[in-house]
């Protein structure tokens, strides 16, 4: 009986002891329990944010799966240059359409060569030069008066390039101009050969022309200028303006002296 007392009056002290008591005990513990303690706390961290990634790639799965279903569509402004590109190649088309079949020229050789030069040589502009490289062209529009166009040329000493194309863009002005331009041709050249050159020589430096408005009358070729006066004309088709070519692009060293003259007749 007496053991029981004191063995329940020693559990009643030991329960009051505060672990104030035990310094060293409790500094023990709390350095252990911590570490177990953030262990744990970053294994959840960690199995969270594994399964936070794995939520995000299977939504980045289903957008991309849904941006496949669904494409985007095109903007209003890019629908509206495809429409207007696709008009303006059916308006081409129809003005094509409508143009009526030009006519081939009228042309011929004389031997009065020196006739021509020395008549020339007194009118003005009737003498140019044409640079190597370089196409000149004449603009004559066509004009109520006359029913035909008419040319004349010349060269010393070597062959050029001659050719006639017709704008059928409406006339605004009634003024034969010259325009000079330079080939950007870079394809691989030839210089020019010497002496005569046959009329099925096709120009290297002749451009394919662009313009829907444009039509061809007689395609550039070289002629031999230099050997005899080189004629012809043209029956007017309609209202437009004919563009007489002189080329000289397809010379690399030497440059053109031409005497021309273009007039109207009725």
């Amino acid at each position: 009986m007496e053991r029981s007392e004191a063995t329940s009056e020693l559990q009643s002290r030991l329960s009051s002891l505060s672990f104030s008591s035990f310094p060293g005990l409790t500094s023990k513990q709390c350095d252990n329990r911590p570490l177990d303690r953030l262990q744990n706390t970053d294994l959840s961290q960690s199995c969270a944010q594994s399964k936070t990634q794995a939520d995000m790639a299977e939504t980045k799965e289903d957008s991309g799966q849904h941006t496949e279903e669904a494409p985007a569509e095109p903007t209003p402004g890019e629908g509206g240059e495809e429409n207007n590109s696709a008009g303006s190649c059916q308006l081409s088309a129809e003005i094509k359409a409508q143009m009526p079949p030009l006519k081939p020229p009228t042309t011929w050789t004389s031997a009065a060569l020196k006739e021509l030069k020395a008549k020339l040589r007194t009118e003005e502009d009737s003498v140019v030069t044409v640079y190597r490289g370089d196409i000149m062209t004449v603009h004559v529009p066509t004009v109520p008066e006359a029913k035909k166009v008419c040319w004349e040329f010349a060269t010393d000493g070597y062959d050029i390039g001659f050719g006639i194309y017709f704008d059928w863009t409406p006339v605004t002005s009634r003024s034969i101009t010259v325009h000079i331009s330079e080939s950007s041709d870079d394809e691989d050249e030839e210089e020019e050969l010497e002496g005569p050159v046959s009329n099925g020589d096709v120009e290297k430096g002749s451009k394919t022309q662009t313009n829907s408005n444009l039509a061809e009358i007689l395609p550039v070729y070289r002629q031999d200028s230099h050997l005899s006066v080189n004629g012809g004309s043209h029956d007017f088709p309609g209202e437009g303006t004919y563009l007489l070519k002189f080329d000289n692009s397809y010379s690399l060293w030497r440059n053109k002296t031409l005497y021309y003259r273009v007039y109207y007749s009725a």
